[in-house]
């Protein structure tokens, strides 16, 4: 896996105005890859999940993960770029896999991130990357301070019960990070929780009973790799469970 992002289109022109306007609108410093893939020959697609820095300057809340695919056409010596962000690693990889990438590449992510606190952690990343259209994305907010966490709000097409879940992922000081899912019947009970945390976060009908399944899931998958925002210097001196978390404080630029 390379350190330096270069998608070699130096001498290739963009297909359309979307692409064009899709790359420009990153400079490769800012970017930190975490995963990528690239297809042969001659590297006719790039499919790659990269921390973009330059989010922290911007809104604060918005989500710092890119996915980035491009596809070259090196007999008219055009390429075409999609851009998407994305509050967490796993629904980017899920953006990628849902445009070709095999699920098998983008999901190992490099060493040297933080890694996953516990086996449900994992199972609920893979549910995420395999999610196809599953979910519809309604917000998200990333947050760099006290607690560090990060919550992406969606509706779940296949669930009969609570179809709004909440992913909710905080980081801890031990280089580590535990993501959890909650279940709500409306979007507007969802919003109450998040803002309030005063009760723990509900689980999702489906997991009832089931704890140890999904942990000896979680832990016969855990060879499929693991996600994090890179988030080195940028943890909480303490951060709590995702069922007991605090109020998020007010987003500051850094």
């Amino acid at each position: 896996m390379s350190n330096v992002l270069d998608f070699h289109l130096d001498d290739l022109l963009p297909a359309d105005a979307d692409s064009e306007y899709a790359e420009q609108q990153f400079w490769a410093g800012d970017l930190t890859v975490l995963a990528e893939h690239h297809t042969t020959p001659n590297g006719s697609r790039s499919y790659v999940v990269t921390h973009d820095g330059s989010t922290t300057w911007g809104v604060p809340g918005e989500p710092q993960v890119a996915a980035i695919k491009v596809a070259r056409d090196l007999s008219l010596n055009t390429f075409t770029f999609e851009l998407s962000y994305h509050a967490t690693v796993p629904f980017a990889q899920n953006w990628l896999i849902e445009r070709g990438c095999p699920p098998e590449r983008i999901t190992q992510v490099r060493e040297g991130f933080m890694d996953p606190a516990d086996d449900l952690t994992v199972r609920i990343e893979q549910q995420i990357q395999e999610s196809g259209a599953r979910y519809e994305v309604l917000d998200s907010e990333t947050s760099d301070f006290d607690p560090c966490e990060t919550w992406t709000l969606t509706r779940d097409s296949n669930a009969d019960q609570a179809p709004i879940r909440a992913f909710l992922e905080v980081g801890y000081d031990a280089h580590t990070y535990t993501l959890r899912e909650g279940a709500f019947a409306d979007e507007g009970a969802a919003r109450h929780w998040l803002d309030e945390r005063s009760r723990p976060l509900p689980q999702p009908p489906e997991y009832r009973g089931d704890g140890s399944a999904l942990r000896t899931r979680a832990a016969l998958t855990r060879s499929a790799g693991a996600s994090a925002i890179p988030k080195a210097g940028l943890d909480a001196d303490s951060a709590p469970s995702a069922g007991t978390a605090q109020r998020p404080s007010p987003r500051r630029s850094i």
